[in-house]
């Protein structure tokens, strides 16, 4: 998730002026089993990023993901080709958490809701979320998903569906690597303590899952590379106040 570009774009419901973020794709992984993760979403745009299906019409991924008009794609394993499986959607709203910071990348959270409702079948699922809202410890064994990058300074997406093992990196250890943005309580770091281990451009607001769970969504990543052990991927941590607010928002329990 590290190296990602600098784009200007604008929210066409609520936010307006707030520059893009560098997205977070997949290194040192491999490619998902067709259709093994259905709860995944691919948001096409001017940029790609990864989300999670939470409910049959919405869409949970990160702010800085922010599209003028995106297009929601459920169901997909090939980020090129149609696929029968595939359920596509626009997006009627875009929600921010209302605390996302861009300079910080606090709450780097965001829902979309969907103009249909999802048909729920084996390739097309909704992801569980963490309930308690806990802190994840270092040493935590997760894995991350998405059709980014898979090697540095690559242009193109991967055009099928990787994922990758990542272990929970202790906040300070992570810290040391970053000067700015400093990595707070509602983030977590995830990656290899020998590096090459990693999300990447394109995998923003994809989930980081653990103990079969959704666990935090892919914000930001190292200046220099993806996969770097300096500085590992950072996630914003489902916290319970984020989960509050999703459940405010969508109108209802997970």
């Amino acid at each position: 998730m590290g190296v990602f570009f600098d784009l200007w774009f604008f929210s066409a419901i609520f936010l307006f002026g707030i520059p893009r973020d560098r997205c977070a794709d997949i290194i040192g992984g491999k490619e998902s089993k067709p259709h093994s993760r259905p709860y995944m979403a691919l948001i096409k745009g001017r940029q790609i990023c990864g989300g999670t299906l939470i409910k049959p019409n919405w869409v949970l991924t990160a702010a800085h993901c922010l599209e003028k008009t995106p297009t929601v794609v459920l169901g997909a394993h090939s980020f090129a080709k149609h696929e029968d499986t595939q359920q596509i959607f626009r997006v009627v709203r875009q929600i921010a958490h209302p605390c996302y910071d861009e300079t910080t990348k606090e709450h780097d959270l965001m829902l979309l809701q969907l103009n249909g409702t999802a048909k729920i079948n084996k390739d097309v699922r909704t992801i569980k979320l963490t309930k308690k809202g806990d802190d994840l410890k270092a040493g935590t064994k997760c894995h991350v998903a998405g059709w980014g990058i898979t090697q540095n300074r690559q242009k193109k997406p991967s055009d099928t569906l990787r994922e990758v093992d990542v272990t929970v990196i202790d906040r300070k250890i992570c810290n040391d690597g970053y000067n700015r943005p400093i990595v707070t309580m509602t983030m977590v770091c995830a990656g290899d303590k020998k590096g090459g281990k990693d999300a990447c451009v394109g995998d923003s607001g994809g989930p980081l899952i653990c103990n079969g769970e959704q666990k935090a969504t892919v914000s930001f990543g190292g200046k220099s590379a993806c996969g770097d052990k300096r500085q590992p991927g950072v996630y914003t941590l489902l916290t319970k106040k984020h989960i509050s607010w999703i459940q405010k928002t969508i109108g209802g329990n997970l």
